[in-house]
């Protein structure tokens, strides 16, 4: 294979395909997509599916709440049924610094448009009836958010990103990114070489050794999180928000008849293992028994470890590589990544077309941490 792009797109998630098609349906021509799999086998089809715009930070309300427009429109839009259920996200808050943050998040949230709100101990068992409310001091909840099938969005813009002319390559590695004085001119495969002017990297837990083919440093580790699903829930409540213990990080949503459920496992040290196993075990179920104790009859019946592609401030890399031209990033969103797909990919469309962006991602470039400019996420699972 010797063959030309105008752009090449490293990575087939949620991230890639929604940055290809908006490319594309903005009349970009000879885009290209490059996933070392299949498309979405990465992270995104092991995400929980959340769906959310309650954040501590601006960008990422502003990222979560354009996102959360666009899954309402995604059938209309691209053609593809995401199994988007509007439900509410509920984080159950235990400690008063808890709620002074996610009070300060909500008057924030209100500013922008979001509907979240302060509920007490009674209401948010009444959203949520699984849980108990030993301990618990207050709950944030905003009804727009909610959980869809990540699958089914990658599809969904893959085939309407093909429709405008869009080329994907699966099963094709990027070995390697050839520049000339400072200037990309190719992407290496195994398959051969793809000229190029441009490359987008949106590889996720992978993205550090894509930026070391230029020379750009992109600070992400991956780290392992487990998921598991349980039977199916007599009467499970058919507008069960997702619902968050923010203390110990347990959540859960409705998967089917049954329940998705996890948890961070602070014992999990950075690396790119997804084997499932059972040391999270005991530490989920002590949460269980702390704040939602009816899980702990359900039977498991199936779950999975995806990767987490993780920051040193928990906060996603968005921008383009000044060291070299032209080199621009998606990456890094430490759990938050697929619910900020479909803006991420306006953004980046913009950034690629010289155009100024919906929200001004200046802040969550690469370069923050050479220049001790951190941007924290506090609502972060």
């Amino acid at each position: 294979m010797d063959t030309y792009a105008s752009v090449v797109v490293i990575g087939g998630g949620v991230m890639g395909t929604s940055i290809v098609y908006h490319l594309a349906a903005a009349g970009v021509r000879d885009v290209l997509l490059v996933e070392r799999d299949e498309l979405a086998a990465g992270s995104t089809s092991k995400a929980a599916g959340g769906v959310r715009a309650q954040f501590s930070d601006e960008l990422n309300i502003r990222l979560g709440a354009r996102s959360l427009e666009a899954f309402a429109r995604f059938g209309q839009d691209i053609g593809q049924d995401i199994g988007l259920r509007r439900v509410g996200y509920l984080f159950l808050l235990s400690t008063p610094e808890e709620v002074a943050s996610f009070e300060a998040g909500i008057r924030l949230q209100n500013a922008l448009g979001v509907p979240s709100r302060l509920v007490d101990p009674a209401e948010a068992r009444r959203l949520s009836p699984l849980i108990r409310t030993e301990g618990l001091l207050a709950a944030a909840f905003s009804p727009d958010d909610g959980h869809c099938t990540p699958e089914a969005v990658v599809h969904g813009y893959a085939a309407a990103a093909r429709r405008h002319g869009v080329r994907i390559l699966r099963h094709t590695a990027v070995t390697g990114i050839e520049t000339r004085g400072g200037t990309i001119t190719a992407v290496t495969t195994p398959l051969g070489r793809i000229r190029t002017g441009t490359v987008i990297c949106a590889a996720g837990a992978w993205s550090r050794a894509v930026g070391a083919m230029v020379g750009v440093d992109l600070p992400v580790q991956p780290l392992r999180r487990q998921i598991a699903v349980t039977e199916p829930v007599p009467g499970l409540p058919p507008g069960l928000p997702m619902t968050i213990d923010f203390t110990s990080t347990l959540y859960f949503h409705a998967e089917g008849p049954g329940l998705l459920v996890g948890m961070s496992d602070p014992d999990e040290r950075p690396g790119f293992a997804t084997d499932p196993h059972d040391r999270w075990i005991p530490r989920l179920a002590a949460a269980m028994q702390h704040r939602a104790p009816t899980l702990l009859d359900l039977r498991r019946t199936g779950g999975w470890a995806g990767l987490y592609e993780v920051t040193p401030d928990h906060n996603a890399l968005i921008g383009e590589a000044t060291s070299v031209s032209r080199f621009l990033y998606a990456t890094g969103f430490s759990g938050h990544g697929f619910l900020q797909g479909p803006a991420v990919g306006e953004v980046v469309r913009d950034l690629y077309l010289g155009r100024v962006p919906f929200v001004d991602v200046t802040p969550l470039s690469a370069g923050r941490f050479a220049a001790d400019a951190p941007r924290p996420e506090v609502n972060r699972v």
